[in-house]
């Protein structure tokens, strides 16, 4: 199962930074480029309080389950369009909204499932794993720069 969040969460990145750039070539404004992940992030903001009450109410399977077609349609007619370089800087930002949707709607029911999934005596090290891949990006990007930057150390000195 840990395995399969990592892989959700590498595509999320992917499409996270691809999405960034993807605007920097359709429109020159700083402006959109910020508004890509103003557009990721504003559903999550927006809501966070109706998804958990629907995570609370609804099969939190059928929910993940139907959010996961939902991520596959939009991102696939996004990735069509783009392939068909019939992407526009609007249309990229709704897309990206969608995307963000899908995001603040699967946030609350994957926390509310992880207890149903793992014995009560394994709860704190699932927590801890949970966590824990959502501060991989920031580790990679970390462990990257240092050691960048010791190789910079030894070519120069």
């Amino acid at each position: 199962m840990w395995i399969a969040t990592i892989i959700s969460n590498i595509g999320t990145w992917m499409h996270e930074v691809g999405a960034g750039w993807l605007m920097t070539s359709l429109s020159s404004s700083p402006s959109m480029v910020a508004l890509v992940e103003a557009a990721d992030t504003l559903p999550v903001m927006l809501l966070a309080l109706p998804a958990g009450a629907i995570a609370d109410i609804v099969d939190r399977r059928r929910l993940l389950i139907a959010v996961q077609v939902y991520f596959l349609i939009v991102i696939g007619a996004l990735a069509l369009l783009t392939a068909l370089d019939m992407t526009t800087p609007w249309g990229l930002l709704a897309f990206t909204f969608a995307v963000g949707v899908g995001t603040a709607i699967t946030m609350p029911a994957w926390a509310a499932i992880v207890p149903e999934l793992v014995a009560a005596d394994e709860l704190p090290s699932a927590a801890e794993i949970y966590r824990d891949h959502r501060d991989t990006p920031g580790l990679t990007v970390e462990q990257t720069q240092s050691e960048l930057e010791e190789s910079f150390r030894e070519r120069m000195w």
